[in-house]
């Protein structure tokens, strides 16, 4: 429930500070006072796109903020799962624009996105505004409020999950389908390139340890003459380093009976003789096998040549990436050969899923069915007081093919008197009589969508009269049981039947021209009532009718 409203710097407000109460109140006031402003500025709370050129001029900063009371309607989850810190009985709503064009939103002093504010808002203030009537040219309203009403919400989120699913298996058949029909157009290309990869014979690995192989085959001369140098310097008889050793060793061993210092020296050299020895065996060994072959390099470099072909041809730079393209395309042969199976898997899965669709619509349409008659008897009630004691009001459910919202489309068909034929509403029903349809399906759908707020923007356009008082009861209905009702009228009939009663004005200052809004204690009202009832010269029998009014 809106609780406070506090406006600052809004076109042509330049404070607003009002608190609201629960129930039915009414907002009056003459044509052009700003009314629309106050519903402007809510709406930006609401999460409406904000634009500069609202904010009052001469002013830097533009402030609106609203404090609701969440106490009776369960919405802590919403601030859980956004995290927000909840304050259930004084949730703070703020906007702020700037001259320069900037917008920022929060919640409970939390910066949130506009998207965020938008959802919170919807779940607290229904704006109904004389442009949603045109709400009734649109069938996918008329669905949900038989929707709201057959509260199917359940089989509804069942229903489209399983719908999904269905669109997704059908677009997999499609695809599948496409694909199949392109590779059997090109079934011998593949066939051709598989081949040839196939008869490459690729080994991972292979293309690195040939390169290692062709660059030393190609260096062999240098590697065989420092091969030879080493093992010359190692092991020649004369001068080698091992002879040396040797010798060294032999001469130490010769001392170390009478001079015991050398005994260390003795194993250390020793170690080392023992180490180049093994060394200088295997430097023989390699010098062994290293043995140009003109014919193994050539052999070496086709294949080489080979692979580099094969990569530059497919795109690749690997041998493993060549692997992988055979392997693929493979496959792709496979499910040429296997395309009729897997068609027929896909195929089998759509139809158990447009099965399962179709029996979970068939459930909503139940629903539906059953939801319709009880809002046509309701409609018919609520109507009949509303000054049309022979209108008929019917909803017609046709089958249609599966969508998002079921099998179902759903037209709201009226008729105000009983020579004229049920004919869908938008269509024959006049300014004055849809206002009243959209007031008595609003008054029904509130009972099932517990909207803390609910604004009504001069839903009294075309009546007067009894029917003004008797829609007037309704909306005072609505704002029962814990909900608030805000209508803003021109007609005293439902002006008098408000709980509380707010005034907006507009005055002419030296800063220039400035709207207000302010609630009206006993005497102002009546005054009110009674300037509504005869215009700008209040008689005294206008006073008295307006205390009528107010005392019924």
């Amino acid at each position: 429930m809106l609780k406070h409203l506090y406006i600052k710097n809004f076109t042509l407000i330049d404070e607003l500070d009002i608190s609201l109460y629960e129930g039915f109140s009414v907002i009056t006031g003459e044509t052009g006072a700003g009314k629309s402003i106050i519903l402007g500025a809510i709406a930006l709370l609401l999460g409406q796109r904000a634009d500069s050129k609202t904010i009052k001029q001469g002013a830097e900063k533009c402030v609106i903020e609203a404090h609701f009371d969440l106490s009776r309607y369960g919405m802590q989850a919403f601030f859980d799962e956004n995290d927000i810190e909840y304050d259930a009985d004084d949730c703070i709503i703020r906007r702020e624009l700037t001259a320069a064009g900037k917008s920022r939103a929060f919640i409970n002093d939390t910066p949130v996105a506009l998207s965020m504010l938008k959802e919170l808002g919807d779940q607290l203030v229904d704006v109904h505004s004389q442009h949603q009537n045109l709400l009734l040219n649109k069938q996918d309203f008329q669905l949900e409020v038989v929707d709201i009403i057959a509260d199917d919400a359940a089989q509804l989120t069942k229903y489209q999950q399983t719908y999904t699913a269905y669109q997704a298996a059908e677009k997999e058949l499609a695809d599948l389908q496409a694909a199949i029909e392109r590779n059997r157009e090109n079934r011998d290309f593949l066939q051709f390139q598989y081949e040839e990869l196939e008869n490459a014979h690729l080994i991972e690995g292979e293309q690195e340890e040939l390169e290692q192989r062709s660059d030393t085959m190609e260096h062999s001369e240098d590697i065989k003459s420092a091969l030879y140098t080493t093992d010359n310097a190692l092991s020649a008889e004369q001068n080698g380093v091992i002879e040396s050793l040797r010798s060294s060793l032999s001469a130490l061993r010769s001392i170390e009976a009478v001079y015991s210092e050398v005994g260390d020296l003795i194993q250390r050299i020793d170690s080392s003789y023992i180490d180049l020895k093994d060394v200088a065996h295997e430097v023989s060994n390699l010098l062994e096998s290293v043995d140009f072959d003109p014919a193994e390099l050539d052999q070496v470099n086709n294949r080489l040549d080979r692979i580099y072909e094969l990569e530059k041809k497919y795109h690749v730079d690997t041998i493993e990436a060549l692997i992988e393209k055979r392997d693929s395309l493979h496959q792709q042969l496979q499910a040429i050969e296997n395309g009729d199976e897997s068609l027929d898997e896909v195929k089998a899965r759509l139809s158990a899923l447009e099965a399962q669709a179709r029996k979970e619509a068939d459930v909503l349409t139940k629903l539906r069915t059953k939801a319709a008659k009880m809002i046509e008897n309701e409609m018919q009630n609520r109507l009949v007081p509303l000054g049309m004691p022979h209108v008929r009001f019917s909803i017609q459910l046709t089958a249609v093919e599966l969508g998002v919202n079921g099998s179902d489309r759903v037209s709201f068909l009226f008729s105000a008197n009983t020579s004229t034929p049920l004919q869908p509403v938008s269509q024959v029903a006049s300014g004055g009589e849809i206002a009243r349809v959209m007031l008595s399906l609003k008054a029904m759908i509130s009972g099932a969508v517990k909207l803390p707020t609910i604004i009504f923007d001069e839903i009294d356009t075309g009546v007067s009269g009894k029917t003004a008082e008797m829609m007037a009861q309704i909306m005072k209905e609505m704002g029962s049981h814990g909900r608030q009702v805000i209508s803003i009228t021109h007609l005293p009939q439902i002006a008098a039947l408000g709980s509380v009663h707010y005034k907006v004005e507009k005055n002419e200052t030296a800063n220039g021209t400035t709207s207000k809004m302010r609630q009206l204690d006993a005497d102002e009202r009546v005054r009110e009532i009674a300037q509504m009832l005869s215009g700008s010269d209040v008689s005294e029998a206008a006073i008295q009718n307006a205390k009528a009014l107010l005392k019924n």
